[in-house]
C-alpha cells in the first residue's frame, strides 16, 4: 500500500500544469524497497553490552569509553575465578592486592624517584624501556632541568638553606623592636636565639628560695634521710645489764671463765628423760639457743622480744647478762671459737658483734636486708671473717677488722637460711628458700656443686655430724635427710628420719656429741630422738606448749639437752636415775635431811650409767 501511495503522489506531480515535459530534464525515480522496517534498538543494546562486558586489553593505550570496575579488574585470560573477588585466582596472587610483577630496580633509584615525585611532582617512567620518558608535571620538569632530590648541586643546597634561615629571621623580626632583639634580657632576644623548639621563656635567675620552697626542701631532705636509715637498718642505742653478784671473783677470774674441773665424764651419750631446770626471762618466744663453746657452762638465747640473754648452767641457773641492741626480733646467734664474743642477727637488718663479758658492741654491719643466718669462719686464724645469709638471696662476706665487704656469693634464687662449713672449713654448704643446696669454695663466688631435685623441699636447718662426713638437713616435708660431705655430696637414701611435724617451722636439727643420736624439735612442742644406725624413733619428750624451735646437746655432759620454744621458755633435760635408800652409803649426800624427798638425781660425774 505504501508503494501504491508513492506512485499516486508521483502522478500528482506529473499532472502539474506549470511543469513542462519539454523544458525539464528527465528524473530518476528513487529506489524503493519492499522489505518491511525492522526495529534495531535491541541489536544496538546487545552490541553495547558485549562491549561493556569485554575486558580491557592491557596492550591498548587509549580507552574510548568509561570501563566498569568489573572490566578493569577482569582477568586477562579466561573467565573470572569464582572464589576471587577481583577475578585473580589464588594461585596467581603474590600480593594482598593481586598480582605484582617483578621489576629490576635498585632500592636507591626507587627512593630517589619516589622522593622526587613527592617533592617536584615528576619522576622517571619505570615502564619505559629507553628510560628517558617521565610522568607527572612536565612543566616543572623543564623548569628544574630534570634534577632529582639527590643530585641538587651543593651551592644550590647552601643557597636554599640561607634563604630559609633569612625567611625565618624575617618572620621572627616582624613586629619586634630592634632594641629588644639586641637585649639578651628580653623575650624577643630569647625567641630569636633559641637553640631548640623546646626552648621556652627565660625568666630572671632566682637568687633566694621562697618560704614554701624552703619548707618543701627541708621535708624532702628529712624523708631522704629516713629512707637511707631504713635501708641500712634501724639504729638503736646499745645497752647491757649484768644480773650476777659480781663480774669477777676474789681471784680476779671473769664470770665467763669456765670451771677448771669441767671435762667430759664419759664417751657415751644417753637420751634425757627428765626436766631438771627451766629458764624464764624472755617476754616472747625464744628463736635460738647456743651453748658456750667446748665447756657449756653458759647458754646464750635469742628472743623475739629483741633481747639476747646469757644464762648460767652449772651453778646458780640464773640470767647473768642481758644484751639490748636490736629494735626487732633476733633471728640468729653465733659464738666465736673461744666464746669471748658472739654475733647476733635481727629483723631490724642489723648484724652486731658483741663482747660476751662486758656486753659492749664491738662492730655493727648492715646491707639494708634482713640477715637470716650469721656464721664466723671456724678456722682460728680467720675469726675476723663473717658470713651472713641475707633475704636478698646473697651470702655476704665481711672482714670485721676493716668493716668492708670482701665477697658476695650470689647464686641462690631465694632467701638464704643456713651456712655450714665442711671439708676442713675449705668449703661451705648453703640452703635457701629456693629448695636447693649449693656448695661453695670459701672465698670464691663460684658454685662447685648444685643440688636441686623436683621432690626437694626447703631446708631451714642443717647440722654437721661429729664425724664430719654427713650433713643432716631438716626438710619441710616432715623428714630429715642425710647428705655426704665428700666430693659428690650425695643423698644417703638409706638414712631418713621421719615422724615429726615440722612443715612451716625452722626447727633445729642436731646430733649427740658421740654421733649416736639425731635430735630435732617439732611444731607440736615435742623433742624427737632417733637412733643414727637404725633410723628408728628412740624417744619423744613433750617439752613446750607450742613450737619447740631449738634443741642443743651439752658439749661435755653428754646426757643433757637444752630446748627452747615459742612459749618463751628454755628447758634443761637430763638422763635421770631415781635412787632410793642411798643416803647412808654416800658421803656426799649426808647433808640431805629426812624432810627432803628420798628420790635424788645423782650427779652425772659420780655414777656410770648402765647401757640402755
Amino acid at each position: 500500500m505504501d508503494l501504491l501511495q508513492n506512485y499516486q503522489n508521483d502522478g500528482e506531480l506529473d499532472q502539474n500544469p506549470n511543469s513542462s515535459p519539454d523544458s525539464s530534464p528527465p528524473r530518476l525515480l528513487p529506489s524503493k524497497s519492499a522489505a518491511p522496517n525492522v526495529d534495531d534498538t535491541m541489536l544496538a543494546l546487545t552490541v553495547a553490552n558485549q562491549m561493556l562486558s569485554k575486558p580491557i586489553d592491557p596492550v591498548q593505550h587509549v580507552v574510548a569509553f568509561n570501563p566498569t570496575y568489573d572490566q578493569m579488574w577482569a582477568p586477562v585470560l579466561g573467565p573470572a575465578h569464582p572464589y576471587a573477588k577481583d577475578g585473580i585466582a589464588q594461585g596467581m596472587r603474590n600480593h594482598k592486592l593481586g598480582f605484582v610483577e617483578d621489576a629490576a630496580i635498585d632500592s636507591f633509584v626507587f627512593d630517589e624517584q619516589y622522593n622526587t615525585f613527592h617533592k617536584y611532582g615528576y619522576a622517571a617512567d619505570p615502564s619505559a624501556s629507553a628510560g628517558n620518558n617521565y610522568i607527572g608535571d612536565l612543566d616543572v620538569l623543564e623548569k628544574n632541568n630534570g634534577i632529582s632530590v639527590f643530585n641538587i648541586p651543593q651551592h644550590e643546597q647552601k643557597k636554599r638553606k640561607t634563604e630559609k634561615k633569612t625567611e625565618a629571621v624575617e618572620d621572627d623580626d616582624d613586629g619586634m623592636d630592634k632594641e629588644e632583639v639586641e637585649n639578651p634580657a628580653t623575650d624577643a632576644w630569647l625567641m630569636k636565639n633559641r637553640k631548640s623548639p623546646w626552648a621556652g621563656k627565660k625568666e630572671g635567675l632566682q637568687t633566694e628560695l621562697t618560704e614554701e620552697q624552703k619548707k618543701y626542701a627541708e621535708e624532702h631532705a628529712r624523708k631522704k634521710e629516713e629512707k637511707a636509715g631504713g635501708e641500712k637498718g634501724e639504729l638503736v642505742a646499745d645497752k647491757t645489764t649484768f644480773h650476777g653478784k659480781e663480774e669477777r671473783d676474789y681471784q680476779g677470774r671473769s664470770w665467763i671463765a669456765p670451771p677448771k674441773d669441767a671435762k667430759a665424764s664419759n664417751d657415751h651419750c644417753y637420751i634425757p628423760k627428765r626436766l631438771v631446770h627451766t629458764w624464764s626471762g624472755h617476754t616472747k618466744g625464744v628463736s635460738a639457743i647456743r651453748f658456750f663453746p667446748k665447756h657449756g657452762h653458759l647458754i646464750l638465747s635469742a628472743g623475739m622480744d629483741t633481747k639476747v640473754k646469757i644464762w648460767d648452767v652449772f651453778n646458780s641457773g640464773k640470767c647473768m647478762r642481758t644484751y639490748m641492741g636490736h629494735s626487732k626480733a633476733v633471728r640468729d646467734i653465733s659464738f666465736c671459737n673461744d666464746g669471748s664474743k658472739f654475733l647476733t642477727a635481727g629483723y631490724d637488718k642489723n648484724i652486731k658483734y658483741w663482747d660476751t663479758e662486758t656486753g659492749q658492741v664491738i662492730s655493727s654491719f648492715s646491707t639494708g636486708k634482713i640477715p637470716y643466718v650469721v656464721k664466723l669462719n671456724p678456722d682460728d686464724d680467720k675469726q675476723n671473717i663473717l658470713l651472713a645469709g641475707m633475704s636478698d638471696k646473697k651470702i655476704v662476706q665481711w672482714d670485721m677488722n676493716t668493716g668492708q665487704i670482701t665477697q658476695e656469693y650470689d647464686q641462690h634464687l631465694g632467701a638464704v637460711n643456713t651456712i655450714t662449713f665442711v671439708d676442713n672449713n675449705r668449703r661451705f654448704v648453703t640452703s635457701s628458700d629456693d629448695k636447693s643446696l649449693r656448695v661453695w669454695e670459701f672465698g670464691i663466688p663460684v658454685l662447685i656443686k648444685y643440688i636441686s631435685e623436683p621432690h626437694m623441699h626447703s631446708m631451714p636447718s642443717i647440722s654437721l655430724h661429729p664425724s664430719m662426713n654427713w650433713l643432716a638437713a631438716q626438710s619441710l616435708d616432715n623428714q630429715i635427710l642425710i647428705y655426704s660431705t665428700r666430693e659428690r655430696f650425695q643423698l644417703n637414701k638409706k638414712k631418713r628420719f621421719a615422724g615429726h611435724i615440722v612443715a612451716g617451722y625452722a626447727c633445729q636439727v642436731n646430733f649427740s656429741p658421740d654421733g649416736r643420736f639425731v635430735m630435732s624439735g617439732d611444731g607440736e612442742g615435742k623433742c624427737w630422738f632417733w637412733d643414727w644406725k637404725s633410723c628408728k624413733v628412740f624417744r619423744t619428750l613433750k617439752c613446750h606448749e607450742g613450737v619447740c624451735i631449738g634443741a642443743e646437746w651439752h658439749p661435755l655432759e653428754q646426757s643433757k639437752v637444752a630446748t627452747c620454744g615459742w612459749d618463751g621458755l628454755i628447758k634443761y633435760w637430763q638422763y635421770a636415775l631415781m635412787c632410793y635408800g642411798l643416803v647412808a652409803f654416800r658421803s656426799d649426800l649426808a647433808h640431805i635431811s629426812v624432810e627432803q624427798p628420798t628420790a635424788y638425781t645423782l650427779p652425772e660425774r659420780d655414777y656410770k650409767y648402765p647401757a640402755e
